[in-house]
């Protein structure tokens, strides 16, 4: 099964705010974004669609076509919890420094980690493979792409980070 992941487009916040789950606007630049997106997908048909149930990643599945995608939890970005919507200097937790230190295992606080977000989209690609897909696209977020790449050993975990993945970008894989 071949798997097509796409980012969705800028975000309406300011740099450096973290907002994982949080369910932020679209940039201004949308229409023109999600245009040049939708014109890498044209020629390429889709037994499945998937998003994230944030709007940032469903409105751009509407852009290119696909009204009714099927939406999963799993697919949410990292949780952040209590840092949600900060900047990262803003930030007053100790949790923080050891989330640097440590961003596989440790946990903001009142979030998840991203072992724990490997394990919702692992659980998700085994879920897919129970189907009788050839081309899935999804729509959703650079967090979850880069669990997918690790999954599909494209990377390492330790990698992760280095593996970068821009606004509207697409990451195929085969599973």
């Amino acid at each position: 099964m071949n798997l097509t992941f796409i980012r969705h487009t800028f975000v309406a916040v300011e740099p450096g705010i973290c907002y994982g789950q949080s369910d932020v606007g679209l940039s201004s630049t949308f229409e023109a974004e999600a245009q040049q997106v939708c014109s890498k997908l044209q020629q390429s048909p889709f037994d499945a669609v998937y998003s994230s149930p944030l709007s940032r990643c469903l409105k751009l599945a509407c852009f290119c076509g696909y009204h009714e995608p099927v939406i999963d939890n799993r697919l949410m970005e990292l949780n952040f919890g209590d840092w949600e919507m900060k900047t990262w200097t803003d930030i007053q937790d100790p949790q923080l420094q050891h989330w640097f230190d440590n961003w596989l295992d440790a946990t903001p606080t009142g979030g998840e980690s991203f072992a724990s977000m490997i394990v919702r989209v692992k659980e998700f690609m085994e879920t897919l493979k129970t189907q009788p897909f050839h081309d899935v696209i999804i729509f959703t977020h650079a967090g979850v792409i880069r669990a997918a790449g690790i999954l599909a050993g494209t990377f390492q975990a330790a990698e992760a980070f280095d593996y970068k993945v821009g606004y509207g970008d697409a990451f195929k894989i085969t599973i």
